[in-house]
């Protein structure tokens, strides 16, 4: 019988190439989710019956169990980026990681992935990067073999970087950013899921592995590569970090007095927090060359995505070939 991965957030943006990948591999794979009707986009990256969502929340021990159940990997993708009701930072990202790490050592599961982030740190401003840390330390207490994977910003198509600022180009002259001078590395997500799938199958050793791309560039600097993708002209406009603290203030104030109906999908002041430090990979640390991973450029990537957002979309280059027919 076929060896069975479960990925927790198997329908999330990194877990979708991972479960995509270990089906390749020929391992059953299990999507665990809190809604597996919405995941049913995942069935056909295997035969039939090879990929199969099914419904788990990560705050509850038994329903991580029954979704783990015969496993010989586990994968955790789970991740915020803001609080939505019971859903909070420590909940999911130090509480949950902890918890599938626990009983996956109880269970007696062979191998363990675990998706973490850049900065994850316990002494950072930023909570976020305080529970990620928290659940890097959860996971190796419980389960002391497993793979950490670091990565920085991920870019690929669905993700919520590159396609949320192209998408505000097209409602104004103007691109605010939050520190536009902070520095990141973005990685291609299917590298990610590459570097998963070697620690699922044990092709590389346990440990912390941080991953970044071969491009390193500022903020506004990916902001202009987009924007020159997109075939779009914008100002690119620097928010301070003090204005931008007020804003994530209050915007925060309107979901919290909501009871979360209105949902700040805009800047926290978490997010601030987070962006005042650089998200590079740190000297010395070990990342994609010892995984014997050569990393994707940024470069040839973009366009195959965010043409969508090109002021002609689709015929954008046959109009621009047409420019240099000559008249008769």
């Amino acid at each position: 019988m076929n060896k069975l991965v479960t990925i927790y957030g198997g329908s999330g943006f990194v877990g979708r190439y991972i479960a995509r990948r270990m089906a390749k591999e020929g391992w059953r794979v299990r999507v665990a989710v809190r809604r597996p009707n919405e995941a049913l986009f995942v069935k056909p990256y295997g035969v039939v019956g090879q990929v199969e969502p099914v419904v788990c929340n990560i705050r509850d021990d038994a329903s991580v169990r029954a979704a783990m159940r015969g496993a010989d990997a586990v994968v955790n993708c789970v991740g915020i980026l803001n609080r939505s009701g019971k859903n909070t930072f420590d909940a999911v990202q130090a509480d949950g990681a902890a918890r599938i790490a626990r009983i996956a050592a109880q269970e007696g599961v062979g191998r363990m992935v675990h998706l973490s982030s850049i900065g994850a740190d316990a002494e950072s401003a930023s909570v976020y990067q305080q529970t990620k840390a928290a659940g890097e330390a959860a996971v190796l207490a419980a389960f002391p073999g497993a793979m950490i994977l670091r990565p920085s910003i991920i870019f690929g198509n669905e993700d919520g970087f590159f396609n949320r600022f192209a998408a505000m180009t097209r409602f104004g002259p103007v691109l605010p950013v939050v520190g536009a001078d902070t520095r990141f590395q973005p990685v291609y997500v299917d590298d990610v899921a590459q570097a998963a799938v070697k620690g699922i199958t044990g092709a590389a050793a346990p440990g912390i592995y941080e991953l970044g791309g071969p491009d390193v560039a500022t903020f506004r600097e990916l902001m202009q590569t987009m924007l020159a993708v997109i075939r779009r002209r914008r100002l690119i406009v620097n928010i301070p970090f003090f204005a931008a603290s007020i804003m994530g203030w209050g915007l925060d104030l309107v979901q919290t007095l909501s009871l979360g109906l209105i949902s700040n999908g805009m800047i926290t002041r978490d997010q601030v927090r987070n962006l005042k430090a650089d998200n590079v990979v740190a000297p010395g640390a070990q990342g994609f060359e010892a995984l014997g991973i050569t990393p994707t450029a940024m470069a040839p990537v973009l366009p195959e995505y965010l043409w969508r957002y090109r002021p002609s979309g689709q015929y954008a280059a046959i109009k621009e070939s047409a420019k240099n027919l000559r008249k008769v």
